[in-house]
């Protein structure tokens, strides 16, 4: 029963985007999207999901785009949605499925058996900084704090994410605790479903520490929920000014996490180059300078056959890392 009805929605999805692939002429002979659908393969609040609306918003914001639909798909690590895509090709030419590092880490995991090889690439969009962050009322202040409760009592210190074990902020917390010279396989870990989830854990204390996205943690931070103890940046974000590098504290690591936006196999290459289009276009306007910097991201643009190149070169980094730390 439950593949028929998943039949029957390919196959309305598939209407939908055949008609909502049209394109209308702009003003300076460049064209314009109808309508771009978005699949997020994580809950809301997560990074995927504010990448995705952030980029919809701006789109749409400066004409690039009419409108701008989003639909979460959790599951599998990101797998779930992947595995659609990947199923539902010939009816999602309307969709652009968001995804960063960590389809890199699973598919080196065995987590889903894809890579980002089975998909069209489009484009790589923007970097977002990772964060440690604690509770507004957590006695800890600064990395030194954490660290320090973690050796008094490593199973009671426990640092959340929203993501699978082994997966990216699992892999950004043991990168910083082995940088800061500690046994990063003692560290206690609970994995979330994304990053809205993880976050609610930290707020109700089931977890010490959370490690999430710099993005995610900003409004929080400014809101004055959470306090943000360290990030991965080489230097401060203006969007969080008062919160430490890991540099400034004595801990040598730094780390940005990419995101950016894949087709189903099989894309016609004349959408994949209007997608490319419009996202080049989309760093010129305001309306995306003002999604940028209110969340801290870092401008990391790599189209078609430059975005295989960098995410080839993220395989070989990140997998190398992970032998490092035991996670492969």
């Amino acid at each position: 029963m439950t593949s028929l009805k998943l039949g029957r929605r390919a196959l309305m999805l598939g209407a939908a985007a055949a008609l909502s692939f049209a394109t209308s002429a702009m003003a300076d002979g460049h064209e314009k999207l109808d309508s771009i659908h978005f699949l997020i393969p994580g809950g809301a609040g997560g990074g995927w999901d504010g990448t995705a609306r952030g980029t919809g918003e701006a789109l749409t914001g400066a004409g690039l785009v009419g409108t701008a639909s989003y639909e979460n798909m959790s599951g599998g690590g990101g797998g779930k949605a992947i595995g659609y895509m990947i199923e539902n090709a010939d009816s999602s030419h309307g969709t652009l499925m968001v995804n960063s590092t960590p389809i890199v880490i699973r598919s080196l995991t065995g987590v889903f058996p894809h890579n980002f090889r089975d998909l069209t690439l489009v484009a790589g969009t923007i970097g977002d900084y990772a964060a440690i962050v604690v509770g507004k009322d957590s006695p800890i202040n600064s990395m030194d704090d954490l660290l320090a409760a973690f050796d008094a009592n490593a199973s009671g210190t426990a640092i959340g994410g929203g993501s699978v074990p082994g997966g990216m902020d699992h892999l950004v917390a043991a990168m910083v605790m082995e940088a800061a010279g500690k046994d990063a396989l003692a560290m206690k870990y609970i994995p979330y479903d994304a990053g809205g989830k993880a976050m609610a854990a930290l707020l109700s204390g089931e977890i010490s520490a959370l490690s999430t996205g710099f993005s995610e943690a900003v409004d929080l931070a400014n809101a004055g929920e959470i306090k943000i103890i360290g990030t991965t940046a080489p230097e401060r974000v203006e969007a969080a000014a008062d919160a430490k590098t890991m540099i400034e504290q004595g801990i040598d690591t730094t780390f940005v996490n990419w995101r950016g936006f894949f087709g189903a196999p099989g894309l016609p290459e004349a959408e994949v180059h209007a997608y490319q289009e419009v996202i080049e276009k989309m760093y010129d306007t305001p309306e995306w300078e003002a999604v940028r910097a209110r969340n801290g991201w870092v401008n990391i643009h790599n189209s078609g056959d430059d975005f295989k190149a960098f995410l080839e070169g993220q395989e070989q980094v990140i997998g190398d890392l992970m032998k490092k730390l035991g996670f492969l």
